[in-house]
């Protein structure tokens, strides 16, 4: 199964950064993982929110597939323990899922073209978190699913 993680504008805090790039290797000894960054919006003088929103959402839908089953990262969707989404992954991968395209939007979430776009929402907590942070978050959440489908050592349960 190839995965692919879609974020808007790069990470700029250099141990988040660090991070990430930690469990996006250690992700590729399990799956194609690719990580799309969509660079952040410029001149946007006095847009709106939903201007914001549409204009991410036009590039977050031009980065997917018809083919992607995509997952929106959203305050909304569901929530997982770490056991639970790694079943979540291997359902997805049991019904021959062949991408499964991750979405973690701006600051001010998605527009409603992506959510009509999305097949499913997660949620990774009840809290916010930074945009920057959840990437981290989401990786490690990712590696620990993989390691939990292959029985290795890493998840205390």
């Amino acid at each position: 199964m190839n995965i692919k993680l879609i974020v808007v504008s790069k990470t700029d805090i250099p141990y988040l950064q660090a991070g990430i790039e930690e469990y996006v290797g250690r992700l590729r000894h399990y799956c194609d993982f690719e990580m799309i960054v969509i660079p952040a919006l410029k001149n946007l003088g006095k847009a709106s929110t939903d201007e914001v929103k549409e204009r991410e959402g036009q590039l977050i839908l031009k980065q997917l597939e018809k083919a992607d089953t995509i997952v929106l990262l959203d305050e909304h969707g569901r929530e997982y323990t770490s056991v639970g989404f790694s079943k979540y992954l291997q359902k997805q991968m049991n019904a021959g899922t062949r991408t499964l395209a991750f979405v973690i939007g701006g600051a001010f979430g998605f527009s409603p073209a992506v959510y009509a776009a999305a097949n499913h929402k997660i949620s990774l907590s009840q809290m916010t978190f930074n945009h920057q942070m959840v990437r981290l978050f989401f990786t490690e959440q990712l590696y620990r699913a993989f390691t939990i489908l292959h029985h290795e050592k890493y998840h205390n349960e």
